[in-house]
């Protein structure tokens, strides 16, 4: 891969992150999962908000594909774990780059 198109991916895959990161709702999630050790049910994280079920997961699959998130199955159950070390990468490469 050039250097111009691994530019163009980090830039697509840090758009997926602040794009996940621009809802309130999606911030309040990953909170949420932090204040709890970082591990809920789907059914855990959508009775702390007001939003419909489908919208949960809607943000749920937002947080997914931004990779701030891992969903896995526990029997019938999807556990969402936050991916802390992934955002906190991502977050401080951002504002490392205006480094001196």
């Amino acid at each position: 891969m050039t250097d111009k198109l691994r530019g163009v991916a980090e830039l697509e895959e840090l758009d997926r992150v602040f794009s996940a990161l621009g809802h309130q709702t999606r911030r309040a999630i990953l909170l949420v999962l932090h204040a709890n050790g970082g591990q809920m049910t789907s059914g855990a994280i959508a009775s702390r908000f007001d939003c419909s079920w489908p919208t949960t997961t809607r943000h749920l699959r937002v947080l997914e594909e931004a990779g701030l998130v891992r969903a896995v199955l526990h029997g019938r159950e999807r556990v969402y774990e936050l991916d802390a070390a992934r955002l906190r990468s991502q977050a401080l490469g951002w504002i490392d780059r205006f480094g001196t």
